[in-house]
């Protein structure tokens, strides 16, 4: 149970936070624009988009979602294009960093999750998630779901952290083994542009997008202006959330975060 004063430190500081990644937002976004880059607001944040008009109003993080090439282009544009307090994070620019989609963090800012490691070096700032989208395999639901889950844990397991004992090294080399053959397997389906979702490695609800449902992009409100959205936000929420207008029960609606330190000028 998080303790009650910094919950209430975190909630004094959540919509500051959220302002500060809406500047985030727009400095992506502008840059994504003018580059010809395809982005669209992605999970919770299309949620609130839809049915909040901006930020869900307990959520403290933001997401978007990139094809995996433009998420490429926009790495490497963005180390000349982003503002010296903000840098994409991922695996290559940040060693201990152990996932797969990318997030672009505000470096004067600081924001603990409940599951961050404090004896790895990465960035631990407010942030964006951007995750990356590529074509898909078709394959039933009940196999695809047990596929893609069982490759999530094996991921999972294998970048978390790892303790020198007999148990930790057989689970080590078993899930090695189980990724390797996932990984084989994904490599030689073919896929289609009809299904387009994110890696298979950080799809932890075996959810798969139509191509249809996404592209074009299309443009929605938050937060007092317009960002990129899917081409059909009730096909994309109904898939992710089902019925998604529904609020969920008060005692639910927590906050992601252990503490938030929004950047100074906004205290």
């Amino acid at each position: 149970m998080q303790n009650p004063y910094l919950k209430s430190y975190n909630q004094a500081n959540l919509r500051a936070s959220q302002l500060e990644q809406l500047e985030m937002l727009k400095i992506v976004a502008e840059i994504c624009d003018r580059h010809g880059l395809t982005y669209w607001l992605d999970a919770g944040s299309l949620l609130g988009a839809v049915r909040h008009g901006g930020f869900i109003p307990w959520d403290d993080d933001l997401d978007i979602a990139m094809p995996l090439e433009d998420l490429k282009r926009f790495t490497e544009i963005a180390k000349v294009e982003l503002p010296p307090h903000l840098f994409v994070q991922n695996k290559d620019t940040e060693p201990s960093y152990r996932f797969e989609h990318s997030k672009v963090v505000n470096l004067n800012s600081f924001y603990v999750q409940f599951d961050d490691d404090f004896e790895a070096s990465y960035q631990k700032g407010l942030f964006i998630d951007i995750f990356p989208y590529v074509d898909y395999p078709y394959l039933p639901n009940g196999i695809r779901k047990k596929y893609l889950r069982g490759m999530c844990i094996a991921y999972s397991v294998l970048h978390g952290k790892h303790y020198y004992s007999v148990e930790s090294t057989l689970k080590w080399f078993w899930f090695g083994l189980k990724y390797l053959v996932f990984a084989g397997i994904w490599k030689l389906l073919p896929k289609q542009k009809k299904y387009f979702t994110c890696l298979p490695s950080n799809n932890w609800h075996g959810m798969v997008e139509e191509r249809a449902d996404i592209l074009p992009v299309s443009r929605i409100r938050f937060e007092g202006q317009d960002f990129n959205a899917p081409n059909n936000p009730n096909a994309y929420l109904k898939k992710l959330y089902k019925n998604y207008m529904h609020l969920p029960p008060e005692d639910k609606r927590d906050i992601h975060s252990v503490f938030i330190q929004p950047t100074l000028q906004n205290l």
